[in-house]
C-alpha cells in the first residue's frame, strides 16, 4: 500500500503500547515514502541510525500530508525525540516559544507534541482552534505538585504579593495567578510583577529549584512551593564533578529546574532555548546538557561540530508522545483538549501579561556564581 492510500484507507487496529510499527496502521516503507522523506532523514541521520529510518519514515510521510490536508500544525517541545522534533514539528522550542506560536498560528488544528499543560496553554491562547494531544497521560510531575486550591490559600496568607506561576502548571492554577512565566523570562517577570504590584515580595510557584535559582539573581524576596521536576531534581553536584573528570574540557550547561548546587558546578545555566543558543554561539567543542536526554540529540543536529556528552535522564511523560500517537491523533482528531471557558479567560489574562512583556534581545542566562539567597518554601 502506498502512503496516499494509507492515509485514506488505514484501519487503526487495537494494539499494545509496543505495537507501534507502521504496519500496525496499514502503513509501509516503500520507494515513494523513501523519496518523500529523504530530506528529513538527511537532517537527522547523525542521531537516527539508518536501520531505524524505515520504522519512522512511513509515519513522518503520512503525518506531514495529513497536516496539509487538515491545515494542522505540530508544536514540538525541545524534549521530543528527533524524529518528532525535526521531522514533523512546525514550531519547535521551549515553552515560551511554543506559547507565542500557539497564539499566532492561523492553523485550524494544533497538535501538541509535549505534555498536557502545554496543550492546555495552546487551547487557552487559541480557543477557536481544535487542540489535540496524542496521549492523555502525558502529564508532568511539576504541574501535578500544586492545585488551584493551594494557590487560593497562599494568596490568603500573603495578601498583596503578586503570584507568578510557571507555565508548567494546569489551566486551573494559571487562572488563580496574576502572571505566568517560563524559565526563559522568570527573573524578568518577577521583577516586573514586584514593580507593578508595588511589592518587595513575589510568590513564584511551583518549582522550588527554579525559585531558588531566580532568587539568587534578584533582590526581590521570593516565596515558593515544594514542587520539583522529576527529571531535573535527579541531577546532583557530584554528577557534574564526575562528568568533568570523565570528559576533560567539557562545557556544562544546566537547566534552572536543577538544584542550585548543580548550577553552581555548571559553566552556564538557562532555559532550553538559552542552552541551545549557547551550544551554537559559544564555540565550545564538547558540551553536556543537564536536562532531559532527547534535547542533546535535537541540539546536536544543529551543531555537527560539537561533541555532545549525553547523561540520560528521560522524562517518562514526554516519551509518551510518539510518531504513532501523533499520526493516530491527526487521523481521528483524537484526544481533543478542552478548557472551561471561565477558567480559560482568567488563565489567558495571566498568560497575556507575560506575552505582552518586551521579549529579551537574547535568551536569558543565570549567573551560576551568584550566591544563594534565602527563600520561603511553603
Amino acid at each position: 500500500m502506498d502512503g496516499m492510500n494509507a492515509l485514506n484507507d488505514a484501519v487503526v487496529r487495537p494494539r499494545s503500547p509496543s505495537n507501534t510499527t507502521p504496519e500496525a496502521f496499514g502503513l509501509s516503507y516503500d520507494d515513494g515514502v523513501a523519496a518523500r522523506t529523504r530530506a528529513a532523514y538527511e537532517r537527522v541521520k547523525s542521531v537516527i541510525p539508518a536501520e531505524e529510518w524505515p520504522r519512522h519514515a512511513p509515519f513522518i510521510d503520512a503525518i506531514n500530508r495529513l497536516k496539509a490536508e487538515k491545515n494542522a500544525v505540530i508544536l514540538a517541545h525541545n524534549y521530543m525525540t528527533p524524529e518528532i522534533f525535526h521531522c514533523i514539528g512546525d514550531f519547535m522550542g521551549d515553552s515560551l516559544a511554543l506559547a507565542r506560536e500557539a497564539a499566532r498560528t492561523d492553523a485550524d488544528l494544533i497538535v501538541q507534541a509535549g505534555v498536557h499543560f502545554m496543550a492546555e496553554t495552546a487551547k487557552i491562547l487559541s480557543p477557536e482552534k481544535t487542540v489535540l494531544i496524542p496521549d492523555l497521560e502525558a502529564g508532568c510531575s511539576l504541574a501535578a505538585s500544586i492545585t488551584a486550591a493551594d494557590i487560593r490559600l497562599i494568596k490568603e496568607r500573603y495578601p498583596g504579593a503578586p503570584v507568578v506561576t510557571y507555565v508548567n502548571t494546569s489551566a486551573e492554577v494559571k487562572a488563580e495567578s496574576d502572571v505566568t512565566c517560563t524559565s526563559s523570562n522568570a527573573r524578568q517577570v518577577v521583577e516586573w510583577a514586584a514593580q507593578e504590584w508595588g511589592s518587595d515580595t513575589v510568590i513564584l510557584l511551583p518549582d522550588e529549584f527554579l525559585a531558588r535559582n531566580v532568587a539568587s539573581q534578584t533582590p526581590i524576596r521570593i516565596i515558593t512551593w515544594h514542587g520539583r521536576c522529576e527529571v531535573h531534581e535527579r541531577f546532583s553536584a557530584e554528577d557534574i564533578r564526575e562528568l568533568r573528570d570523565a570528559n576533560p574540557g567539557v562545557s556544562v550547561l544546566a537547566h534552572p529546574e536543577c538544584p542550585p548546587d548543580v548550577l553552581a558546578e555548571a559553566d552556564f545555566a538557562g532555559s532550553t532555548s538559552a542552552m541551545a543558543n549557547y551550544a551554537k554561539e559559544s564555540g565550545a567543542k564538547k558540551v553536556v546538557l543537564i536536562t532531559e536526554c532527547s534535547m542533546s540529540d535535537n541540539v546536536a543536529v544543529e551543531n555537527p561540530g560539537v561533541d555532545f556528552i549525553r547523561p540520560c535522564n528521560l522524562c517518562p511523560h514526554m516519551k509518551r508522545i510518539t510518531l504513532a500517537g501523533v499520526y493516530e491523533a491527526l487521523l481521528h482528531n483524537r484526544h481533543e483538549v478542552e478548557v472551561d471557558p471561565g477558567i480559560a479567560e482568567r488563565a489567558r489574562a495571566a498568560m497575556q501579561r507575560m506575552l505582552d512583556l518586551p521579549p529579551a534581545a537574547a535568551p536569558a542566562q543565570f549567573d551560576v556564581k551568584a550566591p544563594q539567597r534565602d527563600v520561603v518554601v511553603l
